[in-house]
């Protein structure tokens, strides 16, 4: 039997019906046969018109409702969401929600480092609560939006014609994809109206949905076309967990208590758990939270007060904390996920009730005063700041990277490619008088904010630097008061978690334009690492997450990275200070190769110097070697090894990941920045599950401290490889897949690789390609590992930077 159909100019064409299919399967799907591909029979082509789907499928009215939660929602997620979510979703179509579907999709994108005037916020749920209030920020359908308008009408929707579009010219067979797909980062999107679709489908006939990844199935393609010509029915979610009243309420009683002490307390807390998901570790099912300000109190419906930023004015007397439900699918790149239980609370208690301090006057949101932490929150002790942001660290850097912009900003070209992250003890001497140091220099630490930028940031970047300036003077005469001789010969002024808080050291992988951070000291030894203490972590995050304006102008988003330089250069100097004396500028100087002696001197130099020992004693002529050394030592018993392939129970499969891992120089700069590895027995069985592993390039530069010709600092002889057990980065750039036999034939290719053909040799035998016709299943496997092995930071990977090589 078989199913015929034509296209505008009129040519008949059929499609037979497979005979894998059904009889039931196959009454389901002839609704929509017209676009099935894969079947004998020629496949129409050219443009699909306005109005006119080609051949639109019988109606519908008998068939069996489409359910959005049952059917819909699970498609939309495995297959839409993992592009089009957050921010940097094209055409700011977000399709982890109804929400996003129905607020559809907009012309201007939110990334836009040319922009000279701050954009209006777009951000779902947030900034808009109707389809009208959308529609005047220029959103525009994807959906048929009149209740009754004919199932015609339906199904030439924007959503439904770029599935279609799919169906009509789906990949071509060959295993890269034409050059015809844009691919890049920045490139520049074509987001079709419903009258403009004729016009794009016609000049990108190839583009239609998923972009440039194969096809849904035939079910998954026949639901959502029924579902659009059924209306796109929603109902609200039936709860399958009980709501944790009992604990939400709890925890907002806690939050707005009515003390001076407790409204500073809570204010601190919400500029920098706002962007985190919240849960109740206590509950045996999860459910996530995220805390917003109100205008109601706790036992009313949440009225959200929703401002540029957490620390702007809420515009009300008095506001309140509240715990709201996270709606939509969790992405990787914008989850980080942060408990709350009876211990976190009492942990609040004693760093921020208990300790003896008065609360002269809650502080005012005036700018000067709201964006400066140091000035803000004075009052609040600050070896009690510092422990909270310790007790979380690795959730706090976290958010550096995805914070309220999910990709990272334009301060990751100012990082290294892979560096470790140390901490100061809070209870070292070196903290002693911290607490007058800040009060004293808070004038000195104001943070690039949109109000104080310029539009091009020049002018605004020159009093940031003076600033900065007369901060490092007064930071080097503190230091060179300080007398912490007797914690030097055990590293006691290094924070050691109490040797169980695995937040106690981090490592941070830069991935071009994104990054991710994990506990541990991952990889061989690094070329730079930092040493944080509390002026600086807070400093960053004010930065980089609570001051950062993804939808500011220009003048902003360059002042936050050329400020970030500062802030890496001081981390990068209390490292250099633990160093031997003569070993600091010699150091400095392999970092910062070819770069000016101006830029030199803010890491140690002119700028700031510190003439006195740390005290430490060193035994050998590799003295950072010898550092890295004590530091594992000092952290005993804290470090996370979870991530270490030495971990690895396989011996054999133990020998050739290593082997990976030691692989350095040239033949690495042909590798992507983050390729997921599948080692699989060729079975996947429970009993033998495939395993995931994560190789992280580690890009050779001379240095880091230009925003500008970054390609002409690189230094492929200095590349590196870091073979990480389970699943690091969100963004990943490539899939391979290996059977663990062939893994030895995999590591020996890698070594080999001489230039781009090399690559394409190695890719047709081990990558699981855009276009592999498996590679929605493959994808499927490495989320379902992805959240077998870390359930809590799980989500949703983002596809849209693999490669086509």
């Amino acid at each position: 039997m078989g199913h015929r159909g034509h296209v505008e100019d009129g040519t008949e064409f059929s499609v037979i019906r497979p005979p894998c299919l059904a009889t039931a399967g196959w009454l389901f799907l002839s609704l929509f046969m017209w676009s099935l591909t894969g079947c004998t029979g020629p496949t129409p082509s050219g443009p699909i018109q306005a109005g006119k789907p080609a051949t639109p499928p019988p109606t519908t009215a008998g068939s069996a409702a489409v359910d959005y939660w049952q059917d819909v929602q699970p498609i939309f997620e495995r297959r839409c969401a993992v592009c089009h979510g957050c921010y940097d979703a094209p055409c700011q179509l977000n399709l982890t929600a109804y929400e996003g579907i129905l607020r559809g999709a907009h012309k201007k994108p939110i990334y836009d480092i040319t922009r000279l005037r701050t954009a209006e916020q777009t951000r779902l749920f947030d900034d808009a609560h109707s389809v009208a209030a959308w529609r005047k920020k220029q959103f525009f359908p994807v959906i048929q939006e009149q209740a009754q308008a004919p199932e015609e009408a339906r199904l030439a929707g924007v959503l439904a014609r770029m599935l279609t579009l799919k169906r009509v010219h789906p990949l071509p067979s060959q295993s890269l994809l034409p050059e015809s797909f844009d691919l890049s980062l920045d490139r520049k999107q074509q987001c079709p109206t419903e009258s403009e679709f004729d016009s794009f489908s016609a000049g990108y006939p190839l583009w239609g949905m998923p972009y440039g990844l194969p096809g849904l199935t035939d079910l998954e393609h026949s639901i959502l076309m029924q579902w659009v010509a059924q209306g796109t029915p929603y109902r609200e979610p039936a709860p399958t967990l009980p709501y944790p009243s009992t604990l939400v309420a709890e925890w907002e009683a806690f939050l707005n208590g009515d003390s001076p002490k407790q409204q500073l307390m809570s204010r601190y807390l919400y500029e920098h758990l706002y962007l985190m998901h919240l849960y109740f570790d206590e509950l045996p099912d999860r459910q996530w939270f995220r805390l917003v300000r109100s205008r109601t109190a706790s036992g009313q419906p949440i009225d959200p007060i929703v401002t540029r930023r957490p620390y702007d004015d809420p515009g009300v007397p008095r506001s309140y904390y509240r715990l709201e439900l996270v709606r939509g699918s969790l992405l990787a790149k914008a989850h980080t996920p942060y408990a709350l239980n009876p211990s976190r609370k009492q942990r609040y208690t004693e760093l921020f009730l208990d300790q003896p301090y008065n609360v002269q006057a809650l502080p005012t949101y005036e700018a000067l005063v709201a964006s400066n932490p140091f000035v803000a929150f004075r009052d609040l002790p600050v070896r009690s700041r510092y422990r909270f942001l310790l007790d979380d660290a690795l959730a706090f850097v976290m958010l550096f990277i995805k914070g309220p912009v999910c990709r990272g900003t334009i301060a990751l070209t100012a990082i290294d490619d892979r560096f470790w992250i140390f901490f100061v003890d809070p209870d070292s001497a070196v903290l002693d008088k911290n607490e007058e140091f800040l009060a004293r220099t808070s004038k000195h630490l104001y943070l690039p904010t949109t109000e104080g930028t310029t539009r091009l940031g020049l002018t605004s970047w020159l009093k940031y630097s003076r600033m900065q300036d007369e901060f490092l003077k007064a930071k080097q005469a503190y230091l060179e008061d300080l007398r912490v001789e007797n914690e030097a010969h055990d590293l006691s002024f290094i924070w050691n978690g109490q040797g169980q808080n695995r937040n106690a050291a981090l490592t941070v992988f830069r991935h071009v334009d994104s990054a991710s951070v994990v506990q541990g000291l991952v990889g061989d030894d690094p070329k730079t690492a930092w040493l944080l203490s509390y002026d600086l972590f807070e400093r960053i995050y004010y930065l980089l997450v609570a001051g950062f304006d993804v939808y500011s102008f220009a003048g902003h988003q360059l002042d936050t990275r050329l400020y970030m330089d500062f802030l890496r250069m001081e981390g990068e100097f209390n490292f250099l200070m633990l160093l031997p004396g003569e070993e600091r500028e010699r150091e400095r100087d392999f970092w910062y190769r070819d770069a000016h002696q101006s830029v030199k001197d803010y890491v140690y130099g002119s700028r700031i110097r510190v003439q006195q020992e740390s005290g430490i004693s060193y035994r050998t002529n590799r003295p950072k070697r010898e550092l890295f050394d004590l530091l594992r030592q000092r952290l005993t018993g804290a470090l996370n090894e979870a991530y270490d392939v030495q971990g690895e129970p396989d011996q054999e499969l133990r020998t050739q990941l290593r082997a990976l891992a030691q692989i350095k120089g040239r033949a690495l700069q042909w590798l992507p920045e983050v390729a997921v590895l599948t080692v699989t027995n060729g079975t996947g069985t429970e009993a033998h599950p495939d395993r995931i592993y994560t190789l992280l390039h580690d890009n050779g530069f001379s240095n880091v401290a230009s925003l500008f010709n970054e390609q002409s600092r690189r230094l492929p002889n200095e590349d590196g490889l870091t073979v990480s057990r389970g699943l690091i980065g969100t963004y990943p750039n490539a899939f391979y897949r290996v059977v663990q036999q062939d893994l030895s034939e995999f590591v020996a290719a890698v070594a080999k690789l001489r230039g781009e053909a090399d690559y394409r040799k190695f890719a047709e035998r081990f990558a699981v390609r855009r276009t592999s016709h498996d590679f929605w299943s493959h994808s499927d496997k490495i989320h379902e590992i992805y959240h077998r092995i870390d359930p809590l930071g799980a989500g949703l990977l983002d596809l849209n930077r693999l490669e086509n090589r």
